[in-house]
């Protein structure tokens, strides 16, 4: 759900309908340094951070990114610092505080069930981001992209506000652990929170194979709770085909039999999971409890309903393109720095366009999706196979890498209308990504409405059952 699509009023919505309803946990530090820049619309983040327990620590923030009324159209948005292996204590502090208001306004009015959802592949917010999010009562922690083998027992301290510790993946290391992140609680904001009690989260990973299910149910680090079962029909990020790549004729990555879940293997961790990739339907909730599933996973649906944090204007111009028939979206095999296969939606004005993508000036200057990798002197060095070519290749990068890739992060931000203004004028695209359901959202509008809401995309999925789950 990319940056903020299903931010807190999405997630409140399901919530409230008696679901889980998730937050994406992407980027929420810049999100909420830049909502406040454009004048906290509503004003619901100021009255988030007016429940942060530190009250100081919630000024400091507040003084430097509000500005009432909002900033000038032209103006670029100021600059938040750029996530390192010792990032900066402002950027430690605007983390946690993000993550707790993302979560606090989900959860207010209401006793519904609130999760939220980060990468692994963006691994140096991810726990101080978590603490944050469970200064604020989160209910549910999920996390894909890669193995979070250590999350649970992160989540087993942080309930103590102890100290932890996390491996970082860094290319040219033999090792996981020559390179970790370390927070301890009681050393930031005075020291105030540590008397707060706080509950443990469960903890759902999302995952693409069966043989993931069992190494996380018998290596993690502490209780995985269950899983999320995404198939190749998912949006956003995709697992990379078994074996060999290989691509159809449109340059999408081919799935095969090597790629099938096997059900059972994972059904024999006694863990519950819940199916995800084109089970949007009630048909698709049927058939998901008929396997054995607890129930599924909906993302494209909700990404385009009312209460989602896409602009309003993509969101007619994608249910425009569903009604009509004309939806393409493309598993494109190059676009995400990530190296995953990502599904891009084809829209004329968005980077998915090579016009667009040409003129685009080649700059990474948000970092949440570059790669950690060993310098010759031994210590860390930050590369995006996304930023100029040149910059890439002296960092020791291969050429070859930098060959269609994408800036997600500034897209992701245009997605949501907080997109930076460059000072040549250069105003960033957005980059929508979405699942193959995404060719049915029309039939969400009903009486010749231009919308749908997020109970209307319940209501299909519940059918006849009606009832909660």
């Amino acid at each position: 759900m990319g940056a903020s699509i299903s931010g807190w009023p999405l997630a409140k919505s399901v919530a409230e309908a008696g679901h889980l309803g998730v937050v994406s946990g992407t980027a929420l530090d810049l999100v909420l340094a830049r909502y406040l820049q454009i004048g906290d619309p509503g004003g619901h983040l100021r009255r988030a951070l007016d429940n942060f327990p530190d009250t100081d620590a919630a000024a400091r923030v507040l003084d430097k990114y509000f500005i009432d009324g909002g900033k000038k159209e032209e103006q670029p948005f100021k600059a938040i610092p750029v996530f390192t292996i010792d990032p900066a204590e402002e950027l430690i502090e605007l983390t946690v505080i993000a993550n707790f208001c993302e979560v606090f306004l989900a959860k207010e009015g209401h006793s519904g069930s609130v999760g939220i959802n980060y990468l692994e592949k963006i691994q140096l917010p991810n726990v101080y981001s978590i603490y944050g999010a469970m200064l604020a009562g989160v209910d549910y922690v999920l996390m894909g992209a890669g193995v979070p083998r250590e999350i649970p027992g992160i989540l087993d301290a942080l309930c103590g506000h102890n100290d932890v510790r996390m491996n970082l993946s860094v290319e040219g290391t033999a090792s996981g652990a020559d390179f970790t992140v370390r927070f301890s609680p009681s050393s930031y904001f005075g020291g105030s929170l540590i008397e707060l009690q706080l509950n443990r989260p469960r903890f759902l990973a999302i995952i693409s194979s069966s043989i993931l299910a069992l190494t996380l149910a018998k290596k993690s680090t502490g209780k995985v709770d269950g899983f999320v079962i995404e198939k190749a029909g998912a949006g956003g990020h995709n697992a990379a085909p078994r074996g060999q790549m290989r691509l159809n004729e449109r340059g999408e990555p081919v799935y095969g039999p090597k790629d099938e879940l096997n059900i059972s293997r994972i059904q024999s961790t006694g863990l519950p999971y819940w199916l995800a990739g084109g089970y949007g339907t009630s048909d698709g909730l049927e058939m998901a409890l008929s396997e054995g599933a607890t129930g599924v996973q909906v993302g494209t649906p909700f990404a385009f309903c009312e209460e989602s944090g896409l602009s309003e204007d993509l969101k007619e111009a994608l249910i425009d393109k569903s009604l009509k028939s004309e939806v393409d979206v493309f598993t494109d095999p190059k676009a995400s720095p990530t190296g995953f296969p990502i599904k891009v939606v084809r829209l004329d004005g968005t980077i998915s366009e090579s016009d667009e993508y040409n003129a685009r000036p080649r700059v990474c200057d948000l970092g949440y999706l570059r790669h950690l990798y060993k310098r010759q002197d031994g210590t860390v060095g930050y590369r995006c196979p996304s930023e100029p070519v040149e910059v890439y290749v002296k960092k020791g990068g291969s050429r070859e890498e930098t060959v269609g890739r994408k800036c997600l992060c500034n897209g992701l931000m245009s997605n949501i209308a907080l997109a930076q203004i460059r000072k040549n004028g250069y105003l960033e695209r957005p980059f929508i990504t979405a699942g193959v359901d995404l060719k049915n959202i029309g039939r969400f509008v009903k009486n010749g409405q231009k919308s749908y809401s997020a109970q209307d995309v319940i209501d299909e999925i519940m059918g006849a059952r009606g009832r909660k789950r």
